[in-house]
């Protein structure tokens, strides 16, 4: 039997921006994680810090983003200053390019509308195809307009799992890999957790296992309403320079590759790529940026994405099983800031956190699942 203060299921972004959070704080961290047979929803992360559009029609969920991306600064100098390792942090802002006048309509009414909702503090600009060659030059003209806000920015998300992992380590937390959690007891001493032959007890338990917190909440007796979003990404060869900025189709990584995405689709546990999705993100990536029709594409890989029933975070602390939580999001590397800063925090009962009480599991009762929009 292996004792530990907190026992954190699941080794993606999530549950190591958490475990990390906590071991600032000086507790005692166990990570189980599934290893390399896991869904990872990290795999299919593009990269980006986005506020813009997030939380339209839900001024919690956008007020949570904005704080987690304000505090981007202070993880990235927390994970420097602990491993040396540079996760290309970069805040410059992020153009939504629209290829359509319609998408430029809709785009506009969701942040008019998040602008509103935070009493005019909410910056953005709307771009002519003019105003955005000057930005951005070799722009496609078949981009109508942009969106651009300065909140926005993005970094290297495999070098941030890579950071998180090491600096969790050298902070004292044991990482397992390889084991898949078949069942968890729990007793007045907190929860004992079998994982084939192994044995782990802790007085608290973070269940952050993604599309796992399905059945890992059933064993505790919770409905946790979670299922699977394939996205599929392309990477094209490395390039010199030529896109300063994030954008929500395109993306040019530290290492100048070029990442093309942006697919949402419902095709249940099905995690491979798929020859018509490839090419309609291609042929928007070259809509928005010609040059690319000329690169070739190197990689492409398709992974399942994590979505709620309403697609927004669940961050629940079980009424049933106190000392348990449950805490799944469809932004890993926005809300990470967030995840160890301030989640960690509640998590360890330091603190409370109000920004978070519209995210429990007790707004989905009586509730059919609905798609998620943006």
């Amino acid at each position: 039997m292996r004792k530990t203060d907190l026992i954190v299921v699941g080794g993606g972004l999530v549950g190591m921006s958490i475990a990390y959070g906590l071991a600032l704080l000086g507790r005692r961290v166990t990570v189980l994680d599934e290893g390399d047979d896991a869904l990872r929803a990290a795999r299919g992360n593009f990269g980006l810090l986005w506020v813009q559009g997030k939380g339209y029609r839900n001024a919690a969920y956008a007020s949570w983003t904005r704080q987690s991306v304000a505090l981007w600064p202070e993880l990235n100098a927390l994970l420097q200053s602990d491993t040396g390792i540079d996760v290309h942090l970069r805040q410059p802002g992020g153009f939504q390019l629209c290829l359509s006048d319609e998408e430029m309509a809709e785009e506009s009414r969701r942040l008019i509308w998040l602008r509103e909702a935070f009493d005019g503090d909410y910056p953005f600009e709307l771009l002519d195809p003019i105003q955005l060659k000057a930005r951005i030059p070799g722009i496609g003209p078949g981009v109508v307009g942009a969106c651009y806000t300065p909140m926005d920015g993005h970094v290297n998300p495999l070098k941030l799992l890579r950071a998180l992992y090491a600096a969790c380590q050298m902070r004292g937390v044991k990482v397992v890999n390889g084991l898949s959690v078949d069942a968890i007891d729990q007793h007045p001493g907190g929860f004992e957790l079998r994982a084939g032959e192994q044995r782990y007890c802790a007085d608290h338990l973070v269940l952050a296992a993604g599309l796992g917190n399905r059945p890992l909440g059933a064993m505790l007796g919770m409905n946790v309403p979670v299922r699977p979003n394939r996205g599929q990404i392309l990477v094209t060869e490395r390039l010199q320079p030529f896109l300063h900025y994030p954008t929500t189709y395109v993306r040019q990584t530290d290492e100048g590759t070029v990442q093309l995405g942006d697919s949402l689709e419902a095709v249940g546990f099905d995690d491979r790529t798929s020859n018509q999705v490839m090419s309609e993100i291609a042929a928007r990536a070259v809509q928005c940026f010609p040059r690319l029709g000329q690169v070739r594409m190197v990689r492409a890989w398709g992974a399942l994405r994590v979505l709620s029933a309403d697609g927004y975070p669940i961050y629940e602390a079980a009424h049933g099983s106190p000392g348990a939580f449950v805490i799944t999001c469809h932004s890993g590397v926005t809300l990470a800031a967030a995840h160890a800063l301030r989640l960690a925090p509640w998590i360890a009962g330091e603190t409370d956190e109000p920004a978070i009480r519209p995210f429990d599991l007790a707004r989905f009762e009586g509730k059919r699942e609905v798609h998620y929009a943006h």
